[in-house]
């Protein structure tokens, strides 16, 4: 099986101490996130502490506040973070690429919208409810296990060190009515279940609102229409079906929603928008409507990989790599070596050059379902099976043994305006630009701008979908 190890992240991490911060010991990912007290933990034996749970709320379809949540907690660990972010961020774009590549490559001919930092944040949350064996396998996929773990026993992170890391990496983007990010989760749980007190927290430590129900599966399709129903309303219409087929054994359901609301740093000029042909393949051409902006970019014409990168700011704190591949070169072939070296797009941002451009791109905003298991399997079956199939224990979840993760799904949606944080720039730009038509497939990321983290990968194959 092929999960993540440190040694890249350790590497990565050495860089960025011995740079800014040279005077600085280098420290292991994993002690970073450590539990405090933390020792090698048998696998075999059972948990010494007895497990605390709490009573969950029946699903009430007329009640729609979300979980009450203590401030203190959810906010205890967000200050002095940054050597915590500058390492989670590295392993998050590497993790990150490899799942995107695992959806992508199960979508080749439709659009593709993945965000890393929520579909990490799920696992981490589901983590808290697992067994020490289970666990171990985690931290394995995370690149966050102990490099002196013998291989019977497990020294166990703090997983809500990681997901607040991950909620601090979201406050830095979110910027109010420019930028933000808002992260839902809602949990659906047997109603003769308890709760663990970590996973409990845990659900409120990567979300601005959580909601957790106790719901009666014997009657399926009455489960289904009540829990699709409490999301659309707690979303704001946001999600909608999100469960299907539900088993009248269900233990728990799992959603998270991660919605990204953004705009240009520079608007685009409403005037200049219009309908132009999109080549969707050799065969296929569509009219989408095309923003045109012309400015100082900075992009880079790279002649090895055959594609065009231009960066696109939005508002203050992030921004858009779009990568556009030579007219005759395959966006597969780009996303895969993109997975298979994590320095290319950290090489392409520093190898961007500023000069005038004439970018006409199409306007899109979209969303996208992503069902964890059929991830984790296209990833690896193996992973799937330790993570949250046959062999997964979740001990330390739920009062019930045994208890399962019966459904895990994510939900993102991505919307931009033309509109800019800035007006229009009116000063006419000297020189002659260079045209830069985004017409046919491209990829693009979005990114946290203080440590280059990644919170989106999509790829758009056909704007008018």
């Amino acid at each position: 099986m092929q999960i993540l190890r440190s040694p890249l992240v350790a590497f990565l991490l050495c860089c960025y101490l011995s740079g800014s911060q040279a005077n600085r010991v280098y420290v292991h990912p994993f002690h970073l996130f450590a539990a405090e007290n933390v020792s090698c933990e048998t696998l075999q034996t059972q948990t010494s502490k007895p497990l605390k749970t709490l009573p969950v709320a029946p699903l009430d379809i007329e009640v729609l506040t979300p979980d009450s949540r203590d401030l203190l907690k959810v906010d205890a660990q967000r200050q002095n973070i940054s050597e915590r972010t500058a390492v989670l961020a590295e392993l998050l774009n590497s993790l990150g690429l490899r799942m995107y590549q695992a959806v992508s490559s199960e979508q080749h001919s439709t659009n593709t919208l993945l965000s890393p930092v929520n579909t990490i944040g799920s696992l981490v949350t589901f983590y808290l409810g697992a067994s020490k064996k289970t666990a171990s396998s985690f931290q394995l996929l995370l690149g966050l296990s102990s490099d002196t773990d013998r291989e019977d026993c497990v020294s166990l992170m703090d997983g809500h060190k990681v997901l607040k890391t991950l909620q601090g990496i979201n406050s830095l983007v979110d910027d109010g009515p420019k930028d933000e990010i808002t992260t839902q989760v809602w949990t659906f749980t047997r109603q003769d279940a308890q709760l663990s007190e970590d996973f409990v927290q845990g659900t409120q430590d990567f979300s601005d609102t959580s909601f957790i129900r106790g719901v009666d599966f014997s009657r399926p399709q009455e489960a289904e229409q009540l829990v699709n129903s409490f999301v659309e309303k707690t979303s704001d219409g946001r999600v909608k079906g999100i469960f299907k087929d539900l088993n009248s054994s269900s233990d728990l359901l799992f959603v998270s929603s991660f919605n990204f609301q953004g705009n240009w740093r520079t608007a685009f000029q409403p005037e200049k928008t219009s309908l132009q042909e999109f080549h969707v393949d050799e065969t296929t051409t569509v009219m989408a409507p095309l923003m045109t902006h012309t400015g100082q970019y900075y992009y880079l014409n790279d002649k090895v990989r055959r594609c065009t990168v231009v960066k696109l700011s939005l508002s203050k704190r992030s921004y858009m790599l779009l990568v556009l591949p030579h007219e005759g070169a395959s966006l597969q072939d780009i996303e895969s070596k993109l997975t298979t070296r994590t320095d290319v797009m950290s090489g392409w941002h520093k190898s961007l050059q500023e000069g005038l451009l004439e970018l006409s791109l199409p306007k899109f905003s979209m969303s996208s379902v992503t069902d964890l298991r059929d991830l984790l399997t296209n990833m690896d079956p193996e992973i799937e099976a330790k993570l949250l199939g046959s062999q997964a224990e979740f001990s330390q979840l739920s009062n019930i043994k045994p208890f399962t993760i019966d459904k895990a799904v994510n939900k993102v949606l991505f919307e931009m305006s033309e509109e800019g944080a800035e007006p229009q720039d009116k000063i006419q730009e000297e020189g002659v630009p260079v045209k830069l038509l985004i017409n046919r497939p491209f990829f693009f990321s979005v990114i946290e701008g203080d440590f280059n983290a990644i919170l989106m990968l999509g790829k758009i194959t056909n704007p008018t979908l």
